[in-house]
């Protein structure tokens, strides 16, 4: 069988940050023991199962807010089901907030081999902003107890064009995300997503967002820090040292196919009749663990993908990628293209489509182009 992209969502967390819109909830009590165990029960019954794990991805909410128990688990579940490669990257997502060097060195000894950790800044005013639940000293320590711990790859995701942050300030930010020694980072530009406190705070005005050139002055301080670091740019928002991209996500980028377990999650495969179809999960925990207990199925949305849907969600994932989009997989339309390069924005060789430095910023405005 074809090794395939493995996604648990965890969908419990200590805290709702201001920003977020990720199916998460801050629940505490019986609920997050019944939602492990549908989750285990889920993905023991997987049509899937048999298919061996090239990645596995742990993610929330915050996975590190169940005990160490609860998450061995849940992987135990997942490797019974699917076989993990050799080289198999086994993430999970952690709040500095949330973990310590005993639940490190459980995560190690369970399997998982990739830990990252939601740092988002070095400054306490915006952390408090934000809503975490963690303080910028505990980025460092638990950054030093994952490696004392035994990870080997360990991502930091930093955000910028915070409330009030200043270029000089996110600049900060890197110098001491760099002095970490991270292997890899994802560095997020802020977005102001609908059903957020966030947003409406921002529909009131009372939020001071950096403006436009700010943020493209951030973006590319982040990519000049990062280069100077020994950091290669394989994705807008992402840059790993060699050899240590996360797998997993580009498994999402080149449109391939993926397995999503728990509330929410998402899952991306072909069908019997060959035809890939994406399928989401209840997400409230309740309701989810609700229809597993009653023999309900899980799924609440369900949507076959024909070609023009898949060629589509290909470009505008993959030329995001550094590594470009191949030419056959984009519009053959020579003026198109002569366009795009004409404004700055891509450059073609090799038989690819690629973004410039400058294209970046169009990355939407491209991809429908070249779609």
């Amino acid at each position: 069988m074809t090794p395939v992209a493995v996604y648990v969502h965890v969908p419990f967390c200590p805290s709702k940050c201001g920003y977020c819109d990720f199916n998460s909830y801050a629940m505490q009590g019986e609920v997050i023991e019944k939602t492990v165990h549908a989750i285990e029960t889920e993905i023991d019954r997987s049509p899937q199962a048999g298919r061996p794990a090239k990645s596995i991805f742990f993610g929330g909410g915050t996975p590190t807010f169940l005990e160490s128990r609860q998450l061995e688990r849940l992987l135990r579940a997942v490797f019974i089901a699917h076989p993990p490669t050799d080289d198999c990257e086994i993430t999970s997502e952690a709040n500095p907030g949330t973990v310590d060097m005993p639940k490190f060195k459980d995560m190690v000894h369970f399997g998982f081999n990739r830990i990252s950790l939601g740092a988002q800044s070095f400054h306490s005013s915006d952390l408090l902003r934000l809503g975490r639940v963690h303080s910028a000293s505990e980025i460092a320590r638990a950054v030093g107890a994952a490696r004392q711990a035994g990870f080997t790859n360990l991502n930091l995701d930093l955000m910028f064009a915070l409330p009030g942050q200043s270029l000089r300030a996110w600049k900060h930010n890197l110098s001491v995300a760099l002095d970490l020694r991270p292997d890899h980072l994802s560095l997020y530009c802020l977005t102001i997503e609908p059903n957020t406190r966030f947003y409406r705070l921002h529909q009131r005005g009372m939020l001071d967002l950096p403006d436009d050139e700010a943020q493209v002055q951030m973006y590319e301080a982040a990519c000049e820090t990062c280069e100077a670091g020994g950091f290669r740019q394989y994705e807008i928002s992402n840059f790993a040292k060699p050899g240590k991209q996360c797998r997993h996500n580009l498994s999402y980028w080149r449109g391939e196919e993926y397995i999503g377990y728990g509330p929410g999650a998402v899952g991306c495969v072909e069908g019997d009749s060959g035809v890939r179809v994406r399928s989401t999960n209840i997400k409230h925990p309740v309701r989810y663990c609700e229809a597993m207990d009653d023999g309900m199925p899980l799924t609440c949305e369900r949507e076959e993908l024909d070609h023009c849907t898949l060629r589509l969600e290909r470009i505008m994932l993959g030329v995001r990628l550094n590594e470009g989009l191949p030419v056959d997989a984009v519009s053959l339309d020579p003026e198109i293209l002569a366009c795009l390069e004409r404004k700055g924005w891509t450059d073609i060789s090799n038989g690819a489509v690629r973004l410039t430095p400058a294209g970046r910023h169009f990355c939407s405005d491209v991809a429908l182009h070249l779609a």
